[in-house]
């Protein structure tokens, strides 16, 4: 009876419910398609949709129960609700003062909702196999996308790439296998782009492409490539979290290994006779690319994390190549020069709350912990220095961090339904939407500004209510955006449920 029960409880673990997901629709206020109870004067503030639950319309949007709150142009032509109608699909129709919006709730599954954010990369998010931003010459006007050059387009692409390695080494998928195979390419072209041997550009583009505005850019010998120089340690903690997932799921045979373990030899090598700096075409160290001891002394604020990103390169060079260089300068850092010991110090040493910083963590820890099997190393320095990053992480609701965390310390207490809970209330429209959230009787403010001086909330509010952002960005930020004049790529959705897939956190369905 019990084996039994466990096989009922493992099958519908194995298929969770759809959950509802926001779709919107606009019209014109005299759009015949519109239905007439919709466009009539009489205006109703307050009904019932075909699932029972109460819509209420306001003057500053319209609210779904006690909780659920539609605002902005990602759901309204505005915010003052004239006008509200049921359809028979749990959704309404809402008039307001300048338009109408049908607002549709479908159930999907976390499966089905990737499909659509994988199409949205495949139509507006593709430069040259990076995963770019998407510009609109007509804010909320997807047909006038076009990408452009971004500082992280290495990381970007790299994050994507490897949540299609997970997905590749879940599903066995063809198209899994072609995307991250794309990403792969294009990242390894960033070092290959500079001519420079260990050196990877932060972007690229190619001539007779929109110049960018601002950075250090360098033409290549050939005048056929313009690239991005003064690379962050961003882009190299990115290039390493994805040649360490791509070798572990690729393929035995894929020959893209052998590239990526060659690439990661050059980039380590760099760093390595450079002194633990990242050296530009003027002989001088970028802006971040520091992780001496030197440097640790003029910025004690970036040890910690540079300690951990230093530590965690060394390790997945020597996974990825054998070569027992890595693991002896590995050992040297992490014990005779005290780079573990370094990583603890974070609640000592932080300046300021970085959420940037945590993504640059996040990323490191997980191949840190996949590698490392020194119990010493571990106990003693690498779990304490995560759990002092994870006690302002906890509160997030990050899926990422969250099934990261958890890869690290398995037994730990953290709140994995709601983290799952962010993933299924990602919104599907990932315009940059101006959202306005402050003004909110249920949203507590604090007095602290964060460290680009704006105003934040102790309240989390779920991220289909909050402004667009990506996973290195403060989600306690709920207003901002700029009038829908971008689009985000959605890969922070991708990333998370993926890995979750792969270590099984979230089960198939």
């Amino acid at each position: 009876m019990m084996k039994l029960l466990l096989v009922l409880l493992f099958a519908c673990l194995a298929a969770p419910a759809a959950t509802l997901q926001r779709f919107c629709t606009f019209y014109r206020l005299d759009d015949p398609a519109v239905p007439a109870a919709v466009r009539a004067t009489a205006g109703v503030l307050r009904v019932a949709a075909s699932d029972g639950a109460v819509w209420r319309g306001t003057r500053q949007g319209l609210w779904r129960g006690d909780s659920e709150y539609f605002a902005s142009r990602r759901y309204l032509p505005d915010d003052d609700v004239q006008h509200i109608v049921p359809d028979s699909a749990a959704g309404v129709w809402v008039r307001t003062a300048t338009g109408i919006s049908h607002i549709e709730l479908r159930p999907m599954t976390l499966l089905q909702k990737t499909e659509l954010f994988e199409e949205r990369i495949r139509l507006r998010h593709n430069r040259h196999g990076m995963v770019s931003p998407s510009i609109l010459s007509t804010p909320g006007d997807l047909t006038t996308s076009r990408t452009r050059d971004d500082d992280n387009d290495g990381l970007w692409t790299a994050m994507y790439g490897t949540g299609e390695c997970f997905r590749y080494a879940v599903t066995k998928e063809p198209q899994a296998l072609a995307l991250a195979r794309r990403s792969i390419e294009a990242v390894l072209f960033l070092e290959q782009v500079t001519g420079r041997p260990g050196f990877p550009a932060r972007s690229y583009i190619e001539r007779g492409e929109p110049m960018p505005r601002d950075g250090e850019w360098h033409w290549t010998a050939d005048g056929k490539y313009y690239w991005k120089g003064d690379t962050s340690s961003d882009e190299i903690v990115g290039h390493f979290f994805l040649f360490a997932v791509a070798w572990d799921t690729l393929p035995a045979d894929d020959p893209l290994r052998a590239r990526i373990g060659a690439t990661a030899r050059r980039i380590m090598d760099h760093i390595l006779a450079n002194g633990y700096y990242l050296i530009d075409l003027d002989g001088k160290p970028t802006r971040w690319g520091k992780w001496s001891l030197d440097y640790f002394k003029e910025e004690p604020g970036d040890a910690p994390l540079n300690a951990l990103e230093l530590l965690s390169f060394l390790k997945t060079a020597h996974h990825i190549t054998g070569d027992e260089r890595y693991q002896r300068e590995y050992r040297k850092a992490a014990v005779e020069l005290g780079y573990a010991k370094v990583m603890t110090r974070l609640k000592e040493w932080r300046e300021q709350l970085n959420y940037s910083d945590e993504e640059l963590a996040m990323l490191p820890f997980y191949c840190l912990f996949r590698y490392e099997k020194d119990a010493q190393l571990l106990d003693t320095f690498y779990r304490p220095a995560l759990d002092q990053w994870w006690e302002n992480m906890s509160r997030e609701a990050n899926p990422l961090w969250t099934m990261i965390y958890l890869t690290s310390r398995p037994k730990a207490r953290a709140d994995l339904p709601a983290a799952i809970r962010t993933l299924e209330r990602m919104p599907i429209d990932l315009l940059t939407w101006t959202i306005r959230n402050s003004h909110r009787e249920d949203v507590v403010m604090t007095n602290e500004l964060d460290r680009f001086q704006l105003k934040q909330a102790a309240t989390l509010l779920p991220p289909d209510e909050r402004p667009v952002m990506k996973w290195n960005a403060n989600p306690f930020i709920v207003d901002g955006g700029n009038g829908g004049r971008g689009e985000d790529d959605g890969a922070a959705f991708l990333l998370p449920y993926w890995l979750g897939r792969y270590h099984r956190y979230l089960t198939g369905e």
